[in-house]
Formats: structure tokens, C-alpha cells, sequence
């Protein structure tokens, strides 16, 4: 899948196994206090019985998201952040 990104979009592609690299580099303060806000915003969920439920970061909130909702329908990237990535990568 990889070779097939990179021959397509012409950008270096590598596999990852996201962990604190998902937004990038060395983890945060900012960081480590999200993951355990996600961590406990799913206990709460397990507590709650909410299954199929999801925690979801909107603003500085986290917030209960129903999966099925979640994952309806296609999400896409609007052209412009394509175009802002263009520039920040000198592509």
C-alpha cells in the first residue's frame, strides 16, 4: 500500500503504527494530557454502558460520539488544506 501512495501522489510514503508519533514528533505535555483525557473520557463511556459509542475530540472538548454517526458516509478532505500542505512541503 505504500509503494502504491508514493507512485500515485509522487511524496515520500512510509508505514507507521500510530502512537504519540500521530501528530508528530515527541509527545507533549499537551499530548500525554489528551491521551489521558481520551482514556478517561472512555472509562467514563465503559461506566456509562455506551457501547458503540466513541470519545471524539471537538475543540477542546471530548465528547460521547455515536459510532455508526461517526462513520457514515465519506469523510473528505476539503482541496484547500491539499493546497496549504503544498506549500508547507514545497510540493
Amino acid at each position: 500500500m505504500t509503494a502504491q501512495l508514493e507512485e500515485r501522489t509522487g511524496i515520500e510514503t512510509r508505514n507507521t503504527t500510530l502512537g504519540h508519533i500521530q501528530r508528530g514528533g515527541n509527545p507533549t505535555g499537551y499530548d500525554r494530557v489528551l491521551a489521558t483525557r481520551f482514556g478517561m473520557r472512555a472509562m467514563d463511556l465503559v461506566h456509562e454502558g455506551a457501547w458503540g459509542h466513541m470519545a471524539s475530540l471537538r475543540g477542546t472538548e471530548i465528547l460521547k460520539v455515536n459510532l455508526e454517526e461517526a462513520l457514515d458516509g465519506l469523510k473528505e478532505v476539503p482541496l484547500s488544506r491539499y493546497e496549504e500542505a503544498k506549500i508547507l512541503f514545497g510540493r
